[in-house]
């Protein structure tokens, strides 16, 4: 090969390497972008905007708010933290002495008219939702918090799961909300739309708000909490494609994610940084509603605490939810909380 070949091959050959480099430059940028974006969205909605203002939802209107699950913990707090905004209240509960207390607790402090239901959400009952839907067809409802949960007793193999927790876990995740929704939504929808046509001009921007409890149980599939696990992500999916359909209907739909709280049912007594307390956790939920906080990539979807969000980002972006690695180290921490629970009911046992 003449030096003249020699020269043209380098040539051609740079030329290519030119077009390799620029392809992997804008490839780069495509990624980097969207990342960066998202970072910055993030970082926005924790600590840089200003916490929503409830009145386009129809506080101090005389509105009411649902609360189910409402007599302890996460739920209490949405009852009162809610009725501080200006909100009348139907508290939805199992225990009735503990709704007659909040009830009493909430009306002195806040003066508000607060309507309470004592049902067992565990039965199936088609009278449990007569008596939801004979209580609230006549209230100007504009906003549902679907709170009530259950997960298992401890974390469980799929296979030795018993039938009774099984299906306790759906019927009141899964069922429960669904029929609560499809009976109270109709409510919002139409006390939405008589502000919004009543002539008054501070009235014509009025919204819904139906707010879902999610878990991390749900966002990551959770061996040795399957059942539970199951039903968070069940509702993940029913309460994104539901706001679809009722934001035409001006009603505002979210799905909270959470990871631990203290609570009776996480069976975590101490807060940490990682670990807030129904308190603290309510009130970054209801300051962020509407913005997704960490659940930069799911529609209808918000993980408002502020190191929740980032824990939601940094395995979004590096792992994957759905990752073997993922899945494995979540196995591997459910399996030592499962043997921990199970030395403690022995030395329980023996003690008694």
């Amino acid at each position: 090969m003449t030096f003249v070949e020699e020269l043209e091959a380098a040539s051609k050959n740079s030329t290519i390497f030119n077009l390799f480099l620029w392809f992997v430059f804008a490839y780069g940028i495509l990624k980097l972008v969207p990342f960066v974006l998202r970072v910055a969205s993030t970082v926005l909605d924790l600590f840089v905007l200003p916490p929503v203002n409830y009145e386009k939802y129809g506080c101090k209107l005389g509105d009411y708010a649902v609360v189910t699950g409402a007599s302890d913990g996460i739920g209490k707090e949405f009852a009162f933290q809610l009725a501080s905004r200006g909100f009348n209240m139907v508290l939805i509960s199992r225990t009735e002495s503990k709704l007659i207390a909040l009830k009493k607790e909430i009306e002195d402090k806040y003066h508000n008219k607060v309507e309470i239901l004592s049902i067992d959400i565990a039965k199936d009952s088609k009278d449990n939702y007569n008596k939801i839907y004979t209580l609230c067809k006549d209230l100007p409802i504009s906003v549902l918090v679907n709170n009530v949960g259950q997960s298992h007793s401890i974390p469980v193999p799929f296979l030795a799961t018993e039938e009774e927790e099984m299906r306790n876990i759906i019927t009141i995740n899964n069922t429960a909300t669904l029929m609560i929704t499809q009976i109270i939504a109709p409510i919002i929808t139409k006390t939405v739309k008589a502000h919004r046509e009543s002539g008054e001009k501070k009235q014509k921007g009025k919204r819904g708000l139906i707010l879902t409890m999610g878990s991390f149980g749900g966002l990551i599939p959770t061996p040795l909490l399957a059942t539970y696990s199951g039903s968070k992500a069940f509702l993940q999916n029913w309460s994104s494609s539901l706001a679809g359909e009722l934001s035409q209907d001006n009603v505002d739909v979210e799905f909270i994610l959470s990871y631990l709280v203290t609570s009776a049912m996480s069976k975590v007594r101490r807060s940490s940084m990682m670990i807030p307390n129904p308190r603290t956790f309510v009130k970054a939920t209801l300051r962020n509603v509407g913005r997704r906080c960490g659940a930069q990539e799911r529609s209808g979807t918000i993980t408002p605490y502020w190191s929740h969000a980032l824990y939601h980002l940094v395995i979004e972006e590096t792992l994957g939810v759905y990752s073997n690695l993922v899945n494995e180290i979540n196995y591997k921490f459910h399996k030592s909380i499962r043997m921990r629970a199970i030395r403690k009911a022995v030395r329980e046992a023996k003690q008694q």
